[in-house]
């Protein structure tokens, strides 16, 4: 019987001793709980067969002591275990918090990242737009340039065609001149005779030299007059496009503006006990895309003022034009603010 008894112990011991890694602390407590009901229960039974079968009662207390014993150890060995179990939901708990923490931080710095990359982005597109309006300029005044230089070279090459025509004319009339002093110095009598007629036509050759040149002059005149005339209309022309273009941009300056100062009003709180017949001049700084820069009051009704800059950043972005010469004159603008009341 002793013998049944310590098997018996074992066997409850080793269920303490040999709870599953696998199990939660809570099963495995619940395991432990079980085993200890049972082997006291199995304890129990057989302390009261075996106090039946024995006719010595001494012995019976020695071998109640020695179950007790046993069951005094089980239970140390079970609060080793959970504790056991406890400590490695602590471990278990502290890696996954680090895990988490590790997580986060990698977020951020991801989010960090993102945000720097997209600042990046921003910066070369301001500097690549920058550098477009810089390349347009240039394009601009190098087509002017270009545009004054065929000029130039359009009269040079007129005043070259000339020189060389009035050279020729030059070549000619001295061959002639020397021919017919060779011709008077051949036949002197000849020369004598016709003398008359030869005045009398290098009369009319120099009266037609004479109507030739002035002709040559009057024609030059005429050329240097109309190239003069061309060159004032190109001015005016350009003066006028030039008039008519800063008209057309002070005209949607004007139109933007009023579209921003009903968005303004349309979206302000106002109170007609303090507001009525106030206003406010705001200065408002804009981006490119209509972002809100800066809003500053200027002068006026305090209240109001108040209302139309909370108003303004309230709406962070306001209509703009994609125009870049309409954009330059309203990215600084002076707004007048007026609540209407019925």
């Amino acid at each position: 019987m002793k013998k049944f008894i310590a098997d018996i112990v074992d066997k409850c011991m080793s269920v303490f001793t040999m709870l599953p890694d696998g199990k939660t602390p809570k099963q495995s407590l619940y395991i432990a709980i079980a085993a200890a009901v049972t082997l006291h229960l199995m304890l129990a039974i057989l302390l009261s067969l075996n106090s039946d079968s024995e006719t010595k009662p001494k012995p019976v207390p020695q071998k109640q002591m020695q179950v007790i014993d046993a069951v005094v150890v089980d239970e140390s060995k079970l609060k080793q275990q959970v504790d056991k179990i406890k400590k490695e939901k602590a471990a278990a708990k502290a890696r996954e918090d680090k895990r988490i923490k590790e997580l986060e931080k990698r977020a951020a710095d991801a989010k960090k990242k993102r945000q720097q990359e997209a600042d990046r982005i921003k910066k070369l597109e301001n500097d690549r737009k920058i550098k477009e309006r810089e390349k347009k300029k240039a394009d601009d005044a190098a087509k002017k340039a270009r545009a004054k230089a065929a000029s130039e070279e359009k009269k040079r090459k007129q005043k070259e065609a000339e020189r060389k025509k009035s050279e020729q004319a030059a070549a000619a009339a001295k061959a002639k001149r020397i021919k017919e002093e060779k011709a008077a110095a051949k036949a002197e009598e000849d020369r004598r005779k016709k003398k008359l007629a030869q005045e009398k036509a290098a009369e009319e050759e120099r009266r037609k030299k004479k109507l030739a040149e002035e002709k040559r002059k009057k024609e030059a005149a005429e050329r240097a007059e109309q190239e003069r005339l061309l060159e004032q209309q190109m001015q005016e022309e350009m003066a006028a496009r030039n008039s008519a273009r800063n008209q057309q941009v002070m005209s949607e300056v004007d139109k933007y503006g009023a579209l921003i100062v009903s968005k303004i009003n349309n979206n302000l709180i106002s109170d007609e006990s303090t507001m009525k017949g106030k206003s406010c001049i705001v200065k408002v700084s804009l981006a490119s895309d209509g972002f809100v820069v800066s809003a500053t009051p200027d002068k006026g009704d305090r209240v109001v003022c108040d209302a139309a800059v909370k108003t303004i950043y309230k709406l962070q972005k306001l209509p703009v034009s994609s125009d870049p010469a309409v954009f330059s004159k309203m990215k600084n603008l002076k707004l007048t603010i007026a609540p209407e009341f019925n």
